[in-house]
């Protein structure tokens, strides 16, 4: 193996050196219980309000309005389950290509008496806001929208979204744990009253993220325990976790320009290098409106799986498209919600892009894949026996 090339960044990021730095003492000196009035809580306690304080001031909202979590997916699951708890009952708007986390909670709110619509997508992964504005209803308690599809990239329509939500009155939760840190986002102006955002994806730890609750917004705690977090997220609050966070959050505003013009300069080597020189081949996702990092590429006739396992024998680490279920393998839902044909959904591969790739890891990318996917063609066409 000649290389070690990392093009999986939409699943996990390596933490910043400078954020590592800055959790450091937090593992060791300082390690008492921000929730104990003693001076060693006293100290944890001034690191968890000034991370707090950074991160807040990141999306220009007051530092009450920011709870932190273990993940995403809390975040996500505290969000929906969150607001339609404190409300009883009602209607709940999301779409169809949402992560799992968002999915699957709105799923677990039919099974105690909500009634949701997932929405439609067109073939680019782009909702329509004004299938939003048909489907708001009387009793329509929350809209739930991504700021970024994972697999694909497509970059939703956010403002749009968030002025109908407004509009009538219905709260806005964006999961932006794909989008915070890598494109532009204004919570106020966009009218987002709770947004979901991770510490990992953006070279922050694992085991932290956020939520935002603009302030008002009517909701009842899922975790329940001690005084935590103003009472809205019971548990001992990771320390460390919210200093590294808050340390890549401000260096994701200090590079992000920057960054998203090489990146997305890569990207587009990459789509360019590869449909030069491999037939039937395509880029899921808007055109324009999508994150920089992301290209999304299906191999009509191949299974992913089968090139993500060949590309990692050369040490090339990217995503499938797809999930193995039962020993069987069924193309993306993302995909099929996007009306991507099925032989040709079965051959989807995510490369996610980050501030350690370089053209030269991008170059032996396309020289890897070029003589693999011709080899898989021949060898195990996608439907033979």
């Amino acid at each position: 193996m000649s290389r070690h090339v990392y093009l999986d960044h939409n699943a996990s990021t390596p933490v910043h050196p400078e954020a590592l730095a800055e959790m450091l003492p937090y593992f060791s000196e300082v390690y008492g219980n921000a929730s104990s009035v003693h001076a060693f809580g006293r100290e944890a306690r001034e690191a968890l309000d000034r991370g707090r304080e950074r991160i807040a001031a990141s999306l220009r909202v007051k530092p009450d309005e920011i709870v932190f979590t273990s993940g995403g997916t809390e975040s996500d699951n505290f969000a929906i389950k969150g607001v339609a708890l404190a409300r009883g009952r009602g209607h709940v708007i999301t779409t169809q290509i949402e992560h799992h986390a968002v999915l699957r909670a709105v799923e677990w709110l039919e099974t105690q008496g909500f009634t949701a619509t997932y929405l439609p997508v067109d073939s680019y992964g782009m909702l329509d806001p004004d299938e939003v504005a048909r489907a708001i209803r009387p009793d329509t308690i929350l809209i739930s929208v991504m700021g970024a599809n994972s697999e694909v990239g497509t970059v939703q329509p956010l403002a749009a979204i968030g002025a109908i939500a407004r509009a009538h009155g219905v709260p806005f939760h964006v999961d932006a744990v794909q989008t915070f840190g890598k494109v532009p986002m204004d919570v106020v102006a966009m009218g987002i009253d709770l947004l979901s955002c991770s510490g990992h994806k953006i070279y922050g730890p694992k085991g932290i993220a956020a939520l935002y609750v603009r302030k008002g917004t009517k909701m009842v705690a899922i975790q329940h325990g001690g005084e935590h977090e103003r009472r809205r997220r019971a548990g001992t609050e990771n320390v460390a976790g919210v200093v590294g966070f808050a340390r890549a959050v401000e260096i994701r505003a200090r590079d992000m320009a920057e960054e998203a013009v090489r990146v997305g300069a890569l990207r587009d080597r990459l789509w360019q290098g590869i449909r030069e020189r491999v037939p039937e081949v395509r880029l899921n996702g808007h055109p324009t409106q999508r994150l920089p990092g992301t290209a999304n590429l299906v191999y009509r006739g191949v299974e992913s799986e089968s090139i993500v396992l060949g590309l990692d024998l050369k040490g090339i680490a990217v995503s499938a498209g797809s999930a193995c279920t039962s020993g069987s393998v069924e193309p993306s839902y993302v995909l099929v919600a996007m009306g991507i044909p099925v032989e040709w959904a079965m051959g989807s591969v995510r490369h996610s892009l980050g501030r350690s790739t370089t053209a030269e890891d991008i170059d032996y990318v396309i020289e890897s894949v070029v003589p693999l996917v011709a080899r898989l063609r021949t060898s195990l066409p996608v439907g033979a026996a």
